[in-house]
């Protein structure tokens, strides 16, 4: 377990998200370099676990929405806020065509947002040209209710990139926010 995720682990109980996404492109067509909703459902199932009820529904929103992923990221986070927050996490990013690729992310947020939550993650990637394009700011708007075990999904976007992080966790958290993740080839504790 990460510290972020310890550190969010001391201060909250119990979870359940409700998030509002974010403007993005429409996915294109499957090709031999993108991920089919059996390989997202399973691999989501082999991840989350036991708290894994409802995940199909919330990979299949995601896929009308935005079409199949080329790319997908496996990891946990922690976050808080007291109207401004953080986020960190770290995880892997799994592609067919370019192998598996670590990364870390963190991020600020501004909003009507309080509390803190640490989450199992999963984050469907849309569009990636290349696996260092990650490397970037993705901006979008987030909102959360934690207070029982479920499933949320958001969206990000940068340059065509969309990335739609599916959350699972526990915390205590209320609010909307508006913020990003940058993801990093290394851990920082630098969220801007």
């Amino acid at each position: 377990m990460t510290f972020a995720l310890r550190l969010a682990a001391l201060f909250f109980a119990a979870a359940v998200c409700f998030s509002v996404p974010a403007a993005a492109q429409q996915g294109g067509p499957r090709n031999s370099n993108s991920f089919g909703n059996d390989e997202l459902v399973n691999a989501g199932h082999r991840f989350f676990g036991n708290v894994s009820r409802g995940l199909a529904s919330i990979i299949e929103r995601a896929v009308s929405r935005w079409g199949l992923p080329n790319g997908y990221v496996l990891g946990e986070e922690g976050a808080g806020a007291f109207v401004a927050g953080l986020r960190y996490g770290e995880g892997t990013l799994y592609t067919k065509n370019a192998g598996d690729l670590r990364v870390y992310w963190q991020g600020p947020s501004v909003g009507f947002d309080w509390g803190g939550d640490g989450a199992r993650t999963m984050m469907l990637v849309y569009n990636l040209p290349s696996t260092d394009a990650i490397y970037q700011r993705f901006g979008g708007i987030d909102g959360s209710a934690y207070v029982i075990g479920g499933f949320g999904m958001t969206a990000l976007a940068a340059n065509g990139i969309v990335v739609v992080p599916i959350r699972a966790g526990v915390g205590l958290r209320l609010g909307a926010n508006v913020g990003y993740l940058k993801f990093t080839q290394r851990a920082t504790w630098n969220p801007f």
